[in-house]
């Protein structure tokens, strides 16, 4: 039988998903989103044009792709529509190619409502989140009172959304959110009736179904493994399982069947919104880093917070998420700097040092010790696996010896073409 890989982050997010989901599709049959929603932005580039879909897999743009969302995914209605519109011009087999699971959840107009009060409520405690509607779905999902997508079929769904929302309202009723719900409603109600006109499927069966038939499948995961709801830096984190074995309760999918895990690193740091991030440069170094690697939320347009690349923190994410490979991101955006750090342990308060992730990350001061390397200070575009600088050559021998895991992939720019392949053979 197949076996479905999985391809995550290995950090806070951001890593570059979906370039590499673009990259790898062609040799899959199917690629499948199993965690998170619309707070996801997974941005591809090709043909000089960009695109960010948030909710719809990374393989929509292969035609002989077939591409899931998976029963472990929220989805909200009027943002598909959108993305669905916004395809359009691609002339893309949408409507044959997405397949969308009857046990997804959908996030309701009152969800992102809730999201804003809750957010208020916290004041300066806020965890930084996107404000779609993510948390309260996730608890709606767990309380056991959320609709899913199979509910829009059923002749009583007005029902049960109207019996939703008045649960919400109790809880808005005090809360300084300003909203017109008339309008609200009215989008919601007609993304519904276009939700209708998909595939909607039991999507479990469909990919036991493909596995069964030998199809390559590939899982594609939102946001990173340090956001993930128990093992990320909480309580800043998402509301998913965002490591591997989301996978498997995201998509129906036996652990026995897991195969390559993909683990996606940046060749540096960065973090959206709040939470504990240790080797953040709150200087010049951290506004160049920025401004090279133009990072800024695909979803949100935030600043992102930069670093340096953090060693305990990824070896942490690739031991719970069992990764065999790993793909470095974003390596051109390091070659303005003359030394690149490493963070290779971490002193604690009492003056101890450590080389894994204490349970305390929020509250604990911790300061990163690093080791400087040579900067290659050269442009990547247009170099191939032959020539590059030996600095970088370095600097990928230096990560696999700390990490321990193969680099295979090295990234050199935001098109699918800027992409150097590289044999596990190689030192």
């Amino acid at each position: 039988m197949a076996k479905v890989d999985v391809l995550l982050g290995l950090q806070w997010g951001d890593e570059g998903k979906g370039k590499i989901v673009d990259v790898l599709a062609p040799k899959y049959d199917v690629v499948a989103r199993f965690q998170g929603g619309p707070n996801a932005g997974h941005t591809l580039e090709f043909d000089g044009i960009k695109h960010v879909l948030h909710q719809i897999p990374s393989g929509i743009f292969r035609s002989n792709t077939k591409n899931i969302i998976g029963n472990g995914v929220v989805l909200d209605p009027v943002i598909f529509k959108k993305e669905i519109e916004a395809l359009k011009k691609f002339n893309l087999n949408v409507r044959e190619n997405l397949f969308i699971s009857k046990k997804a959840s959908i996030i309701i107009p009152t969800h992102r409502l809730l999201d804003q009060a809750s957010e208020l409520a916290k004041g300066e405690s806020k965890i930084g989140s996107t404000l779609k509607g993510i948390g309260p779905t996730y608890q709606d999902k767990v309380g056991r009172q959320g609709l899913r997508v199979g509910d829009i079929l059923s002749k009583n769904f007005l029902d049960k959304f109207k019996f939703l929302t008045e649960i919400h309202f109790k809880i808005l009723k005090d809360q300084d959110i300003k909203y017109n719900w008339a309008e609200l409603e009215a989008q919601f109600l007609d993304a519904i009736e276009f939700l209708k006109g998909f595939n909607l499927v039991e999507s479990e069966y469909l990919i036991n179904h493909e596995l069964q038939e030998g199809s390559s499948i590939l899982a594609e995961g939102a946001q990173g493994s340090l956001l993930d709801i128990d093992f990320g830096s909480y309580p800043f984190v998402t509301s998913s399982t965002t490591v591997t074995a989301g996978a498997c309760t995201g998509l129906g999918v036996a652990p026995r069947h897991i195969g390559e895990v993909y683990g996606i690193f940046k060749a540096y740091s960065t973090r959206v919104g709040g939470g504990p991030f240790p080797t953040e440069l709150l200087n010049e170094e951290g506004e160049l880093m920025r401004k090279e690697g133009n990072e800024f939320g695909s979803t949100t347009g935030r600043p992102r917070r930069c670093g340096w690349i953090d060693i305990p923190s990824l070896k942490y994410s690739i031991m719970i998420n069992g990764v065999t490979q790993l793909l470095m991101m974003k390596a051109d955006v390091l070659s303005i700097f003359p030394v690149i750090k490493v963070c290779t342990r971490y002193q604690l308060n009492d003056g101890t040092t450590t080389n894994t992730l204490p349970y305390e990350l929020v509250d604990e001061k911790i300061t990163p010790v690093y080791e400087d390397l040579k900067g290659w200070n050269v442009p990547l575009t247009g170099l191939s696996l032959n020539n590059l600088p030996p600095e970088l050559s370095q600097y990928i021998d230096f990560l696999e010896e700390k990490l321990e895991i193969p680099i295979t992939l090295i990234s050199v720019g935001p098109d699918r073409k800027q992409t150097i392949h590289r044999p596990v053979s190689v030192a």
